[in-house]
């Protein structure tokens, strides 16, 4: 059976991912901080549990010791938004908290498990980007700037590995709305957050994006999928977006 590692599964598209990719058949390792949720997941999927932080460099290194040697393929979903502040007023504790658990968090699960899906022979890694990876927004600097960089990571590590048995991809998605990111970008406004999504008829949700993560997943290991930006029908860009009445 091939294995398969989501980070931030507790909730969103990482949870959605784990049980989309244990439907094609993958034993998934549902890593988030949040032991509870991940383990009820494990159990609904057949799957395995660790309660990992992403920017600890510790429980990455444990991370690493439960998957084993081999490892099929990496889901770098782990992340988020803070805060919608302008750059002269941004909160150097929310953005430093962006880029830790964005980049370095994607970092450092990477670097931990970059060997043994080499040593699968045949591995796939996907970094779960966002379209604010390749365009920016007023009060978007610090998350855009934390995409940024996971686009830039995704494309190097391309890059170096060229010639090894693994295939880069960047899932950028963009307008989704699930139970946590909106709501925690705006510090628990549930007002704030609802508003993001007003009049939008249908926005994706996390079982949109886990689809496309499948299909990715699923393809034969000659195909690589460099970067697949989905966003709903209603989002034709960052700043346009039809709403109805």
């Amino acid at each position: 059976m091939p294995t398969a590692v989501v980070t931030g599964a507790s909730s969103g598209i990482g949870a959605a991912s784990a049980r989309a990719l244990a439907a094609e058949g993958y034993h998934v390792f549902c890593v988030a901080r949040r032991t509870e949720r991940i383990e009820a997941l494990a159990a609904e999927i057949g799957g395995t549990a660790v309660t990992c932080d992403v920017t600890d460099e510790t429980q990455v290194s444990d991370l690493a010791d439960a998957v084993g040697p081999t490892l099929d393929l990496l889901l770098n979903n782990a992340g988020g938004a803070l805060g919608t502040d302008p750059v002269s007023s941004g909160d150097p504790a929310d953005w430093r908290r962006m880029y830790e658990v964005n980049v370095i968090g994607t970092l450092l699960v990477t670097r931990a498990l970059l060997p043994a899906l080499v040593a699968s022979g045949a591995g796939t890694l996907i970094n779960l980007g966002s379209t604010a990876g390749h365009v920016t927004y007023e009060g978007g600097g610090g998350y855009t700037a934390a995409k940024h960089g996971v686009t830039a990571m995704t494309e190097t590590l391309r890059l170096e590995l060229n010639g090894q048995p693994v295939r880069v991809t960047e899932i950028a998605p963009g307008m989704v709305r699930t139970d946590e990111f909106s709501l925690n970008r705006f510090g628990g406004d549930t007002a704030r957050a609802d508003a993001i999504y007003a009049g939008v008829r249908q926005p994706l949700v996390a079982e949109d994006v886990a689809d496309t993560i499948a299909w990715v997943a699923t393809r034969p290991h000659h195909v690589n999928i460099d970067l697949l930006v989905v966003k709903p029908l209603a989002q034709a860009a960052q700043h346009k977006v039809h709403r109805e009445p």
